[in-house]
């Protein structure tokens, strides 16, 4: 090496993000590497992000290979820089040895870091993968195991090695800090349930087992959307969803839309949507029931005293859920802000994985697509989920006479263990009777 050399480290993804999984390197030592442009993909217990190149140069060494798990701040690759930087030839290269398996799962989360992490420019993007399932439900965060009395989450290496090896993660013993389950351990586990013979289990009654015929595609899942799948699986099997649905007349918030749009979009640099005034009458309803903005945990309920809304936010093969925090300090107009900022950041991948959690309440806005009914996952670890659909012109019954007005449907997905149908009906009658109180003279600012 001729030239001067940078050391590439993991970065920090996020507060409470200690490590990560490197999943892929997306070059290979000798090649080109250009600063800010993706270098390699790392799984965390957050997401699955993207990670920089924080110079210009050549890649000269990977330090840690794919499937391993590093702390952040630890180094995991050389590159060249400088003048003497030229890249090897093709003929040249040779092919990178096949990654070896994890050292471990890395600790218990939480723990506290040996060595401060070096500073990578740019925060890393955004997972790519799809997100969000049905109704536009949060992409997972990872799933959760109790340790020592207490609650660790599984990585996604574990959890995409429990995937593979349908493995159930529920009965695998933890040999690592704190009784947490490790790679290794769910490897050991489906290897010794191999070596016990076991009748094959019977195909679920009514469902037939349809292999491709001929002319089919046959598509693999994503790392991702299996951990999606098994996510809204999970929710949909431990959360006894219920539903319910009013109808809004929007009269008032169409015509306070009209009268502010133009002057918003002078000032702000970006149209007004309505997704704002719904996210406003979520606000004062959650206000109203407390309750709504809660978790269950199985012998309490936490009721959050922040209000950290989650917005659906969809891109070309994706969607994900950014969080707008403190929600409930901002206007019409800030929460306007909030959402498009949050909106541009996700498809240019500039998101934190910090930004992609902690919501206490989900809002979306499947309407944009014309849908008039959604039946939506709720993200776990929440309480309900909010969607607003298209507002469309209908014919409704004024006074005894027949007029037409923009109405729109507003959709409850919600947790029956901690709401039961009156608590609801009362959330979501106040949600509907302020959208139904704006007019044209309400502030949007």
């Amino acid at each position: 090496m001729g030239g001067k050399t940078t050391r590439v480290v993991m970065p920090q993804l996020g507060e409470s993000v200690h490590e990560g999984t490197i999943s892929k390197w997306l070059v290979k030592p000798g090649d080109k590497v250009v600063e800010f442009e993706p270098m390699l993909e790392v799984d965390t217990d957050k997401v699955n992000a993207e990670v920089p190149a924080p110079v210009s140069g050549i890649l000269r060494e990977i330090l840690a290979k794919e499937g391993e798990t590093v702390q952040a701040g630890a180094e995991i690759a050389v590159v060249e820089t400088g003048d003497g930087a030229t890249a090897t030839p093709e003929s040249q290269k040779v092919e990178p040895q096949a990654p070896s398996p994890p050292r471990g799962e890395g600790r218990a989360e939480g723990e506290a870091q040996a060595a401060s992490p070096k500073a990578v420019p740019q925060p890393p993007s955004p997972p790519r993968g799809e997100g969000g399932g049905e109704g536009g439900a949060q992409r997972p965060e990872a799933q959760t195991q109790k340790v020592d009395g207490g609650e660790h989450r599984y990585s996604p290496g574990v959890q995409m090695a429990a995937s593979d090896l349908k493995v159930d993660l529920a009965k695998v013993t933890g040999t690592g800090l704190g009784g947490r389950v490790t790679k290794k351990d769910v490897e050991n586990y489906a290897a010794t349930a191999q070596a016990a013979p076991s009748a094959p289990p019977a195909p679920a009654p009514g469902r037939a087992l349809i292999g491709p015929g001929e002319g089919d595609q046959v598509v693999q899942l994503t790392r991702v959307r299996r951990l999606i799948a098994e996510n809204m699986t999970r929710s949909k099997q431990t959360i006894p969803h219920a539903w319910q649905t009013q109808e809004a007349d929007m009269s008032g918030v169409v015509a306070n839309r009209n009268a502010n749009k133009a002057a918003f979009q002078k000032q702000e640099g970006f149209s007004l949507t309505y997704l704002p005034y719904v996210m406003a009458a979520t606000i004062s309803a959650l206000r109203e029931h407390p309750e709504v903005n809660s978790t269950f945990n199985e012998t309490e309920l936490i009721v959050h005293r922040a209000i950290n809304l989650g917005i659906s936010v969809g891109l070309e093969d994706t969607l994900l859920v950014p969080v707008v925090r403190n929600a409930d300090s901002l206007s019409i107009a800030g929460l306007a802000r909030a959402v498009n900022d949050l909106a541009t950041r996700a498809r240019s991948k500039q998101l934190k994985a910090d930004e992609l959690s902690g919501g206490t309440f989900t809002v979306n806005n499947s309407g944009t697509f014309g849908t008039l009914f959604s039946y939506s996952v709720i993200n776990p670890g929440q309480a309900g989920i909010m969607t607003m659909e298209a507002i469309v012109e209908r014919p409704v019954a004024i006074q005894g006479m027949i007029g037409i007005k923009p109405m729109m449907y507003l959709c409850f997905s919600f947790d029956h263990r901690v709401l039961d149908g009156l608590q609801a009906a009362r959330f979501l009658t106040s949600c509907r009777k302020w959208l139904e109180a704006v007019t044209v003279e309400s502030p949007v600012y």
